[in-house]
């Protein structure tokens, strides 16, 4: 009787897929964090980023690149996902998680051609991310809200690689103030970053950007013969029209003769007229208006009434600005007339309109029962540096909140990265077989931070990062790459800090990224 002879399986047929999928995510991840390694550092060069529609935008923030960075590759995106949650989570080091993520697929690259099972590399990844956030929590030094030195210097190192960095004395100073008086520092652990409003306006230089103790609104007060400034002024935030009601959708009104259209003109009159009184009867002589849809909000007629009242209308109040106006005056939207009440109002010393650049604010000073909330008003002489400014500012204002949340600060300078690579690779030489292997890859990885620097900096890369182990071997934990002097120097003393948050977050999460690339072996397209 024959042999009983089996089928040949195929599936053995594509074993190198799986290691084909890898090493492709791999190339696609890199490819990305190499795109913008050249954007790291004080010295760091930016990206021009046209979009289909031909906008323009200049910058050097990973977060904004990669946002606006066209990719196809589903591997290249999680780049894009990394640098997004860096951003949620500490603000800024946005472009260093991506450079980071890239190193560590580089080295894990490495180590599977070497044969380590993709499983193994992930778990020492994870372990030797663990032990890096314990070396940086024990050399972090402890800083108070109240050192305000420490909260300017921080602030100055975020500002410091933008293109906006010569106006950093300025905005540094502005972003610290920004936080510290929307929170309590002794309870607050937290900063809310919708309190604090900023306001773009062309026109004027970066050094025209003021902070403004109260509200600024963006509209300009409507009416052309109505006060632009009030004193002791009593405003009113209302969300209802002054304006003739409308029919519904389907239906409509036929006039037929000229009687009653002069009845219908002469109730129209009278209905916004006694709005009009209602509204001077309650005291209100500054009347804020919400944005209608459907009609208008205020019309003609109603601004015509309330300019021979000397009452100042700003109309166009947008939705979501409703929160934070309502917080910073202390007073609720009135929905409808009949709730019209003094009680509803809020006071102020001065209601100004005030021309800014090209256009005009109105600025709302002296408030009583302030809310714990300020305005920016951020100033450009051209849209490309306006909103690199405002973008510059709100990645100093993310850093104090970092400071906020964990009151650690550590040098920069690449420093942090030097001293792990250095503390990591002697705790690998304690451990076991392949484990060790892995980890001394993640230690080296970490130098690509430096390494960038020098590179960026025009310095020799090689001699720089060997110089900067040595120092870190003879134990001087703070010593960094100093750009402008082109040596290592402490960076501490040359003012170059940064939260610990900042770095401690973008280690955690580029090595669950690269853990979460390693354990894909297969892409396999959806049906829908």
């Amino acid at each position: 009787m024959a042999p009983n002879v089996q089928p040949k399986m195929k599936a053995f047929e594509t074993k190198s897929k799986p290691a084909e999928i890898r090493s492709s995510n791999i190339e696609a991840a890199k490819a990305v964090a190499d795109a913008i390694r050249t954007s790291l550092g004080p010295r760091g060069m930016d990206k021009m980023i046209q979009s289909g529609k031909g906008d323009v935008t200049i910058t050097n923030d990973g977060a904004t690149i990669l946002k606006q960075m066209k990719l196809v590759h589903p591997a290249a995106k999680m780049l894009v996902e990394l640098s997004k949650a860096q951003d949620v989570e500490a603000g800024d080091g946005t472009t260093s998680v991506v450079v980071l993520a890239g190193s560590f697929l580089e080295a894990a690259q490495k180590l599977l051609e070497k044969g380590i099972h993709p499983t193994v590399i992930s778990e020492s990844f994870q372990k030797a991310s663990v032990k890096a956030v314990e070396i940086l929590e024990a050399m972090a030094t402890p800083m108070k809200l109240e050192d305000r030195h420490s909260l300017l210097m921080s602030a100055t190192t975020s500002l410091g690689s933008k293109v906006v960095s010569q106006h950093s004395a300025l905005l540094a100073p502005l972003a610290v103030d920004a936080v510290l008086k929307v929170i309590d520092p002794l309870k607050d652990h937290d900063v809310d970053l919708r309190d604090i409003r900023v306001i773009e306006k062309l026109g004027g230089t970066v050094d025209d950007t003021e902070l403004v103790e109260g509200l600024v609104l963006d509209q300009r007060s409507a009416g052309s013969g109505g006060p632009s400034r009030m004193e002791k002024a009593k405003i009113g935030l209302i969300q209802f029209c002054i304006s003739p009601p409308k029919t519904d959708m389907d239906n409509q009104v036929v006039v037929s003769d000229y009687n009653a259209m002069d009845r219908v003109l002469r109730e129209e009159r009278a209905y916004i007229l006694n709005v009009a009184k209602q509204v001077k009867k309650a005291g209100c002589n500054v009347l804020l208006v919400q944005k209608s849809i459907l009609r208008d909000a205020v019309s003609e007629l109603a601004l015509h009434f309330f300019d021979k009242m000397k009452i100042m209308v700003v109309k166009d109040i947008e939705r979501e600005d409703i929160e934070f106006i309502t917080k910073t005056l202390n007073c609720r939207p009135i929905a409808s007339l009949d709730h019209f009440l003094p009680e509803y109002m809020a006071t102020a010393d001065l209601v100004e309109s005030v021309p800014t650049g090209t256009s005009k604010v109105v600025k709302i000073t002296g408030i009583q029962n302030v809310g714990k909330t300020v305005s920016v008003i951020v100033r450009g002489s051209n849209k490309l540096v306006l909103e690199e400014a405002a973008r510059s500012l709100h990645d100093a204002l993310c850093v104090i909140r970092c400071l906020v949340k964990k009151r650690f600060i550590i040098a920069g300078g690449g420093a942090p990265e030097t001293e792990l690579a250095y503390q990591l690779t002697q705790y690998a030489q304690g451990l076991p077989g392949v484990e060790a292997y892995c980890l001394r890859a993640f230690a080296e990885s970490l130098e690509v931070i430096p390494m960038t620097l020098a590179e960026n900096a025009g310095l020799n890369p090689i001699a720089t990062v060997t110089d900067l182990r040595n120092k870190h071997a003879c134990g001087f934990k703070s010593s960094g790459i100093n750009v402008r002097k082109g040596a290592i120097t402490n960076m501490l003393d040359e003012g170059v800090a940064q939260p610990l948050l900042v770095t401690t977050s973008a280690i955690t999460l580029a090595s669950e990224t690269v853990r979460s690339i390693l354990k894909i072996d297969d892409i396999v397209n959806a049906l829908y």
